[in-house]
């Protein structure tokens, strides 16, 4: 316990510097985490949600579907340590361009409209995921039509 309580006092005499980029891996598992996270903000994590994750996470990311389930593993494990939503955003945003950012709330609009029922906290998930990572109220709508028209065509 004195360990942990030495590493974060110094920690804090010596933080690590804002503009340092983090590795790519870290960006991809707070991108995992929050997918995680919409599949089962509704209190109920369908099959159909499960899958449409793995597929998000296997194209999106160029995985194996071996890798896929590893990296599902580690997403669900920083979902549930997670006190809140800022530490993920805050890694997206600083590691991802305004595309890249985009990319992430139609990922999860993706997983919203998986299941074919639209939960108002899914849309309150992604409007607050939107607002952290600056991504505009327009972009984020019109993200949520272009993906519910393809699931509306399906």
């Amino acid at each position: 316990m004195l360990q942990r309580l030495i590493k974060i006092i110094n920690n804090l005499a010596d933080p690590q510097p804002e503009d340092t980029l983090l590795p790519q891996e870290d960006y991809k598992l707070a991108a995992a985490a929050l997918l995680v996270h919409a599949t089962l903000v509704d209190g109920n994590a369908d099959n159909s949600e499960k899958l449409k994750l793995r597929q998000l996470l296997r194209d999106h990311f160029d995985l194996s579907e071996q890798d896929v389930g590893a990296f599902i593993k580690l997403a669900e494990q920083e979902e549930q340590n997670a006190v809140d939503l800022y530490g993920f955003t805050r890694r997206l945003t600083r590691q991802l361009d305004p595309e890249g950012r985009l990319e992430i709330v139609e990922m999860l609009w993706e997983i919203a409209f998986s299941d074919g029922v639209l939960h108002e906290y899914e849309t309150h998930l992604i409007w607050r995921v939107a607002e952290l990572m600056h991504v505009s109220t327009r972009d984020r709508i019109r993200l949520r039509q272009l993906v519910e028209a393809r699931h509306t065509k399906t």
